[in-house]
């Protein structure tokens, strides 16, 4: 039986049946090409387990942004108030999904370590799984910063927090002491040297915020060895990159591989759709009519950009093409009974419009989807990591290399090249670009946008750049200390 770690207070062990009877010299010395890739896929599997569902740590990103809301309907999606306070900036130490986002990354960390432990010998495993356990942390140092570093030569019991600075050094040396050890392959689903080098870049490209101490030149190299490896393209159609068989984008770096019958919890349709959409894409379920855009965020876009359909806005339809009616519209509603989504919502709280707000329709919903997707959930693609080499080009003072990479991703996006190049140039392009990746709050905070006024949301403290430690957390655990502010 695999040694059970004690991380912050629980014990995570791998499910017995991966692992029951495997010794390891049984993988060292394996006749059976395919029992690595087993071992590694229990712990890929807690990765792909809480991103893309409600009320985890793509929605507190999302909401906590300029990009999205979740209006209160009535009694719908009143929950608390939660929603209302990450929007509002207001949130407190005890949010659920604060807590479900911690527990969410360390899950992942306890699963990748309990492996290493049980087969420290087995060289490019163990490479790999350091590889892939930097991915969690990348989350954690972003929202929460500072955050015990847990290994797999941790004692039990319970750890205190590391500094910022800490969390940064440990990623970046994970990355760095085990990168050689990757293939040089386009994998998509799992780690190879590229998606370390595309991790480093965005690590790299947060240090100021993380660290204090700006890293452009280092962010620059590791992109440019990412785009200029030959490995990947973008996509000439923008939206194939999100597609239900996307498997095969020659953009996507690194995804998540959901599955509506063998890897469930990509719930996006269920999330942003309204009630009657069920009819629209014959969905199994009906969805709940959440997430939508702030009608600022939807009106920044051109017409003439591609990356416009990224909403769902207008009239409404079955799927045979009929109109849609809301008859429980309510009766102030302009639109009336028709389904119409308008991207202007009348308020937040407590009586938002049913029918108000852009949805998000980035993601292709395919006709018969059950509750969870099987599209590929999208974490680092090459778009990304251009823009990442146009920001920190651009912020070194090399504004023709910046703008030359800028125009690179607005050309695909039917877009004129621009002339020349801004910090709010930069800003706005990844903001029409990733629209509901999970990216903008970290971008908000590097172009100093976070803590400034948007829709229903006034000008919020600096402090507020970092989400607070979990206080079930510290309950349980009471080496930890809360995060300033909180």
């Amino acid at each position: 039986m695999v040694p059970a770690l004690l991380l912050l207070g629980s014990c995570w062990e791998l499910d017995q049946e991966v692992l029951d009877g495997v010794t390891p010299q049984d993988v060292a010395n394996s006749t059976n090409p395919q029992l690595i890739n087993v071992l590694k896929a229990s712990a890929y599997s807690r990765i792909v387990g809480g991103w893309g569902a409600h009320n985890g740590i793509w929605a507190i990103h999302e909401v906590a942004s300029d990009e999205m809301a979740i209006p209160q309907k009535g009694a719908d999606w009143e929950d608390g108030g939660l929603w209302l306070r990450i929007h509002r900036h207001t949130w407190g130490p005890s949010e659920e999904a604060f807590n479900n986002s911690w527990n969410y990354c360390f899950t992942a960390v306890g699963e990748i370590n309990n492996l290493i432990i049980s087969f420290p010998d087995v060289e490019l495993l163990v490479a790999e799984l350091k590889v892939l356990r930097a991915l969690p942390y990348l989350w954690l140092i972003d929202a929460f910063g500072n955050v015990p570093i847990i290994t797999e030569t941790s004692t039990g019991g319970n750890p205190t927090n590391n500094t910022r600075k800490e969390v940064f050094a440990f990623i970046e040396s994970s990355i760095l002491d085990n990168i050689d050890l990757l293939e040089k392959k386009d994998s998509k689903t799992t780690m190879n040297y590229y998606t370390a080098k595309a991790m480093l870049a965005k690590l790299y490209i947060n240090a100021e915020v993380y660290t204090g101490t700006p890293r452009w030149a280092d962010a620059e190299a590791a992109a440019n060895e990412v785009i200029n490896s030959g490995v990947y393209s973008l996509s000439f159609n923008f939206f194939s990159n999100f597609s239900t068989r996307n498997g095969g984008s020659t953009e996507n770096i690194l995804t998540l591989p959901y599955d509506q019958n063998n890897a469930g919890g990509f719930n996006l349709a269920q999330m942003t759709l309204h009630y009657l959409s069920q009819n629209t894409f014959n969905l199994q379920e009906q969805p709940w009519n959440g997430y939508a855009s702030l009608e600022e965020f939807y009106n920044k876009f051109d017409d003439n950009d591609v990356r416009k359909a990224s909403f769902l806005v207008g009239p409404q339809f079955a799927a045979d093409g009929t109109r849609l009616n809301d008859i429980s519209a309510e009766p102030g509603d302009p639109d009336g009974q028709p389904l119409t989504f308008t991207p202007k919502i009348n308020e937040l709280s407590p009586n938002a419009f049913r029918q108000a707000g852009a949805r998000v329709a980035k993601y292709e919903y395919a006709t018969g989807a059950g509750s969870s997707l099987s599209n590929d959930y999208v974490l680092i693609r090459l778009a990304d990591i251009i823009l990442i080499k146009a920001e920190a080009a651009f912020r070194q003072g090399k504004n023709s290399e910046a703008l030359a990479a800028l125009n690179q991703v607005r050309t695909r996006a039917s877009l004129p090249a621009l002339a020349s190049i801004s910090a709010d140039d930069i800003y706005n392009e990844r903001g029409f670009e990733f629209f509901a990746e999970g990216i903008r709050r970290s971008d908000q905070i590097r172009f100093g946008k976070f803590n400034q006024p948007w829709w229903e949301k006034g000008a919020s403290q600096p402090f507020r750049g970092l989400f607070p430690i979990p206080l079930q957390q510290i309950n349980a655990n009471p080496n930890l200390t809360q995060n300033p502010g909180y």
